[in-house]
């Protein structure tokens, strides 16, 4: 945005300043992703910039880190994938479902102790993550549930939890309750009154935390390695194993993925923001 023609020379000086410093930030934090990209096209089996990468020679780059990481079997990355695929969808459904009744259950004016039971659902995400694996390995070994893939499951879905809670609980904040009154007083039964307000007009909330549910599995490895066995082997616990046993490029290629999906997952949670936004100004 341009400054007014009357701003004064040191609150112009201020605002440069302030932008560069923000620039300066901003490379910093993106600046290692531009060395991990170009890797992870590199042709030879090393991870550095060999003399035709640098010479920009279209000999020196080569898809062969993705093929192996969709069709190799040397290092199990395609069924590491599915695995992760798998495992973060079922529990983004049931991390969605819980956080939205808890949700829903905490902006009730009824609810007691709202304070205390919000503190207990976002624990996971306040506790250190390597007490969380330990206390759910133990949990789910009593049960019999350990290095299963319900187990692994059910692990997620006590992580994802807490970030539906929060965002759909800040959606649910300015929401009008009024217009559930209203439905009521037609005649309405709740569960359609849910379903048909109450729902769209929260959805970008739910969509944000059940991205977030997503994001937050498939990014998982403490707890996997605690609860998880061979059967459930995962992405990133396959990069933990490629990084310290076998070196490989295709860990680029993995890296490279999973940066543009958590782009993709940064725009459209923007997108859901200005939606939200939009829908609470034509409720206004």
């Amino acid at each position: 945005m341009a400054l007014p023609n009357y701003t004064e020379t040191r609150y112009r000086i201020w605002h440069y300043t302030y932008v560069f410093i923000c620039a300066l930030i901003f490379i910093f934090l993106i600046a290692p992703l531009f060395v991990i990209l170009p890797l992870s096209f590199n042709a030879e089996p090393y991870i550095h910039f060999s003399d035709k990468m640098l010479a920009l020679n279209p000999e020196g780059f080569s898809l062969r880190w993705y093929q192996d990481m969709v069709y190799g079997t040397k290092n199990d990355w395609s069924q590491a994938m599915q695995n992760s695929v798998k495992i973060a969808f079922f529990a983004t459904i049931g991390s969605t479902v819980l956080g939205t009744i808890a949700a829903l259950g905490l902006s009730s004016r009824y609810m007691p102790y709202k304070s205390l039971i919000m503190s207990i659902l976002i624990s996971p995400m306040i506790v250190p993550l390597i007490i969380s694996a330990a206390a759910i390995f133990f949990s789910e070994a009593k049960l019999g549930l350990s290095s299963t893939f319900t187990g692994v499951v059910l692990a997620h879905i006590i992580l994802g939890t807490p970030f539906v809670v929060i965002t759909v609980t800040a959606t649910l904040s300015g929401f009008d309750e009024s217009i559930t009154r209203a439905a009521s007083s037609l005649g309405s039964h709740p569960a359609n009154t849910f379903f048909k307000i109450t729902m769209p007009l929260i959805a970008p909330g739910i969509i944000s935390g059940a991205l977030f549910a997503f994001v937050t599995s498939f990014d998982e490895i403490v707890v996997i390695m605690f609860v998880g066995g061979p059967d459930q082997m995962t992405i990133p616990w396959q990069m933990w194993i490629g990084l310290r046993e076998q070196l490989s490029p295709t860990i680029m290629a993995v890296a490279t993925c999973l940066i543009v999906m958590s782009t993709l997952v940064l725009i459209t949670m923007e997108l859901l923001r200005r939606r939200s936004q939009r829908i609470r100004g034509l409720a206004d």
